[in-house]
C-alpha cells in the first residue's frame, strides 16, 4: 500500500465537536521471549488498553509510579514506538495506520519534550541550528525568512537572540529546557507530549518553565499531554488528570474532581503522599504494601489487588470496567457499581 492509500485508509472526517486527540484501547507490548511457537512467546505489557480524549488548547496530566507506562504511552501516541493494538485519532487521522512518508508529513503537528534537556540536544550544533534543523527539513518557512523566524521563536521562549551561535554546554538546565521548547514550538505543533520536562530543574526554574508552557499554550492553542511524578505541578498545569498503574488507566477525571474526590484506592494513596506546606496540617498517609507486579506477568483481575487494602474476592478474578461515574469521572474499581 502506498503513502496516498495509507492516508486515505487512516483518515476519517472529524466533526466540529471532535477532540484533537482520541486514544482508544491503546496497547504497546514488547516481546521478551522469542519462542518459535507464538503461544510460548512472552510479552511485557507496557501499555495495556488506555483510552482518553484531549481537546485543542487543553492539558491532560498523566501520573503514576515509575514503570507504570506513562512515558511509553506518550512515545507510542507520537509513533516513536510501533502500536501493538488500538487507535490514535489525531484530527480524525489514525496515526496507528500511518507509515513512511505519510507519517513524516504529519510529524510537525505533534512533538515531544524529553525529561533530560541536555541529552536531547546535540552538543556539536549551535542553538540556532538545533532549533532550525527540523524547520528546514519540513519547509516550515521560506529560506529568506528562516533566521528571522528562528530568532522570533527564541524570543517567545525567553531566549536572547545572541544565544543563536552558542552551544548547549554554555547554558543552565532551565535555559536548555527553553531551547528544547523552542525546538518543538518552531514546527508549529498542535499537540505536545511533555515527558517530565521540569523534574531535573530547580524549584524556582520549574515555576518559570511551567509559566512558559501556559503562556505558549494560550498564544498558540497548544494541547499538552503532561507526564509527571509531581502531583503539585500536575494540579497547577492540567485541566484533566489520568492515573496509570501497570499499563492501565485506573482513574481519569477533571482536575478538581480528581484532587477533591479521588475514587480509586491507588489515587487516594498517591495523593496522601503529597507533602503539605503547612506543618500543622496532618495528612493520613496510606501505605501501600508489597511490590509492583511485573508487567510481563500481571496478576489476574484488578492489577492493583495485590497491594490494595480494600481488596475483595472479585478483585482477584474479574478485571473492573473503566466506567464514567458522572461528570466525566472514569474509574476502574469494583468498589463501585459495575453494571453496564
Amino acid at each position: 500500500m502506498n503513502d496516498r492509500q495509507d492516508i486515505a485508509v487512516a483518515t476519517q472526517p472529524a466533526g466540529d465537536n471532535e477532540p484533537l486527540l482520541r486514544v482508544e484501547n491503546l496497547k504497546k507490548y514488547f516481546l521478551i521471549n522469542k519462542a518459535w511457537q507464538a503461544k510460548n512467546r512472552k510479552y511485557l505489557r507496557a501499555v495495556d488498553g488506555v483510552s482518553f480524549t484531549l481537546d485543542a488548547g487543553k492539558t491532560i496530566g498523566i501520573v503514576g509510579e515509575s514503570g507504570c507506562g506513562k512515558t511509553t504511552m506518550g512515545r507510542t501516541i507520537l509513533r516513536l514506538n510501533d502500536v501493538t493494538d488500538g487507535r490514535i485519532l489525531f484530527n480524525g487521522t489514525d496515526l496507528a495506520k500511518l507509515k513512511g512518508a505519510a507519517l513524516r508529513k504529519m510529524r510537525p503537528q505533534f512533538q515531544m519534550i524529553f525529561q533530560d534537556p541536555y541529552s536531547s540536544l546535540s552538543p556539536r550544533m549551535p542553538v540556532g541550528e538545533i532549533i532550525g534543523e527540523a524547520v528546514k527539513v519540513h519547509n516550515i518557512v521560506p529560506k529568506s525568512e528562516y533566521k528571522e523566524y528562528i530568532l522570533d521563536v527564541m524570543q517567545k521562549c525567553g531566549l536572547q537572540t545572541h544565544y543563536y551561535e552558542r552551544y548547549p554546554h554554555e547554558f543552565s538546565g532551565g535555559q536548555r529546557q527553553r531551547i528544547c521548547i523552542a525546538k518543538c514550538l518552531a514546527l508549529k505543533p498542535k499537540l505536545v507530549v511533555c515527558d517530565e520536562p521540569v523534574s531535573a530543574l530547580d524549584v524556582s526554574i520549574q515555576a518559570q518553565v511551567i509559566n512558559l508552557f501556559k503562556d505558549l499554550q494560550q498564544q498558540n492553542n497548544l494541547a499538552y499531554v503532561f507526564i509527571s511524578h509531581d502531583l503539585s505541578v500536575v494540579e497547577h498545569i492540567s485541566d484533566e488528570v489520568g492515573v496509570m498503574y501497570l499499563g492501565n488507566m485506573v482513574e481519569f477525571a477533571p482536575k478538581k474532581d480528581l484532587f477533591g474526590n479521588p475514587m480509586h484506592p491507588y489515587t487516594q494513596a498517591l495523593l496522601s503522599a503529597v507533602p503539605m506546606p503547612d506543618p500543622s496540617t496532618k495528612m493520613k498517609r496510606i501505605i501501600l504494601t508489597g511490590d509492583i507486579p511485573s508487567p510481563a506477568n500481571p496478576p489476574r483481575g484488578c492489577k492493583f489487588h495485590t497491594r490494595c487494602g480494600r481488596c475483595m474476592d472479585i478483585c482477584k478474578e474479574v478485571e473492573p470496567q473503566f466506567k464514567d461515574y458522572g461528570g466525566k469521572h472514569f474509574v476502574a474499581c469494583h468498589l463501585y457499581a459495575q453494571d453496564t
